[in-house]
């Protein structure tokens, strides 16, 4: 079933309001074996009226959002009624429902809201109780010759679009799918520290033979989402592939994020952490803390920006910062080690870096990073990386090279 979705709202181009439907809309849809194909917004007003003359032909199914408000721009159903050449009634009891609403909070009823009582010949009333304008179903038509998709139009705010399409929409689009059509699944790879051009290149050569088998990627600051889709034999056979090429790489199987993963793995051992931090200024602790059940894992955490706070909280030695400076690996390790020393924690993580733009030197550059972390049964291990960027991503990027230290630790897997 081709199924596209056309958003209505000036709002939304005007970037004052956050188009969320095309994310729900995907993945609820794909609980149902269905697929958006093709999604577009437009303003408010007679755009609506082009996009349907071409959407029609080519879809069995659309899904309009937004466009049934009281006001003059509200024309969604006034367009799809002129459209298929059904009249419109009003529908004294919507009327009833809407003008109940209104005495509910003590208001007046506005007669502009009458028009959202106003109802296509033919088309199925989908309740709104969370707000006056009900959704509009349109059954696919085929009258001489001249096809029309089935039509579901539904109010644009999520709070009054979501509970209308789970309880009104996705049963009918189940009822409409074809049972003989395939049903895909999904399965996600989240995979850090390799490109998603490296990941490519090495594993499309490996998972093209296999047959209706659809990849895709989505890539963030130091990793990348690896998207499979198809028939479950076909994704079993490509996790394999996947699993063998980048077992260490593979932070988790699911969209869960790193700290969740972290989360999970110090509770399976009973284990904490705490953090010392310079550079990231308290952004490990906080992404750490981000995670449902982090108040069991997480012990405590220092930001030491100045080197006094070094010396003072996590005994950093004054000869080390004298010596190395306080971007060093001898120094980061001081305070992996302090840290885990003074917050009696099981495992320790320490950053110290040069965020920029300014306070770079030819020695240490702006980008500039070390990275610790100790631990009560194993040995300190620290390392420097090199990630010039502009100040928040540099925090962003160093907390997952963090995070990820610390769960390549938790599963036994090489730091170096």
């Amino acid at each position: 079933m081709r199924i596209e979705v056309v958003n209505t709202g000036t709002e939304l181009l005007l970037g004052k309001v956050v188009n969320t439907h095309a994310a729900y809309f995907g993945q609820e849809l794909f609980k149902l074996g269905l697929r958006v194909q093709r999604q577009v917004t437009i303003p408010d007003g007679n755009d609506i009226r082009t996009v349907l003359e071409d959407a029609f032909p080519r879809c069995d199914a659309i899904l309009i959002t937004g466009g049934l408000g009281p006001t003059n721009d509200d024309i969604t159903r006034e367009v799809v009624a002129e459209m298929l050449g059904r009249d419109l009634h009003l529908d004294e009891e919507i009327l009833e429902t809407i003008n109940e609403m209104f005495r509910s909070r003590g208001l007046l009823a506005n007669r502009s809201n009458d028009r959202q009582a106003m109802v296509p010949e033919g088309a199925e009333v989908l309740p709104n109780p969370h707000g006056t304008a009900p959704g509009l179903y349109l059954p696919a038509t085929n009258d001489g010759g001249k096809t029309t998709p089935h039509l579901f139009l539904v109010p644009g705010p999520p709070r009054e679009l979501k509970p209308m399409f789970a309880e009104e929409v996705q049963p009918r689009l189940s009822a409409l799918r074809d049972p003989d059509d395939r049903a895909d699944i999904w399965h996600n790879f989240r995979i850090y520290g390799v490109g998603e051009s490296s990941l490519a290149s090495k594993l499309e050569p490996l998972l093209e033979p296999i047959e209706e088998l659809e990849l895709g990627y989505c890539a963030r600051l130091g990793e990348v989402d690896l998207r499979l889709i198809g028939p479950s034999a076909a994704i079993d056979v490509a996790s394999e592939i996947i699993r063998a090429e980048y077992e260490e790489e593979i932070i988790v199987e699911s969209e869960d994020s790193i700290e969740q993963v972290i989360q999970i793995l110090l509770s399976e051992r009973g284990e904490t952490v705490a953090t010392a931090e310079s550079c990231t200024g308290g952004n490990i602790a906080s992404t750490i803390t981000n995670a449902s059940g982090s108040s069991a894992v997480f012990r405590q955490g220092y930001v030491t920006y100045a080197n006094e706070a070094k010396i003072e909280l996590l005994g950093v030695s004054e000869d080390t910062l004298e010596a190395h400076g306080a971007v060093s690996e001898p120094v980061v390790r001081e305070m992996a080690e302090g840290c885990l020393r003074v917050s009696g924690a099981d495992h320790a993580i320490a950053v110290s870096g040069i965020a920029g733009p300014t306070g770079g030197t030819e020695e240490k550059p702006v980008g500039t990073v070390y990275i610790a972390i100790a631990s009560r049964d194993a040995e300190t291990f620290a390392k420097r990386h090199f990630s010039p960027s502009d100040r928040v991503s540099f925090k962003m990027r160093v907390t997952r090279l963090a995070l990820d230290l610390l769960r390549r630790r938790l599963r036994g897997f090489s730091l170096d």
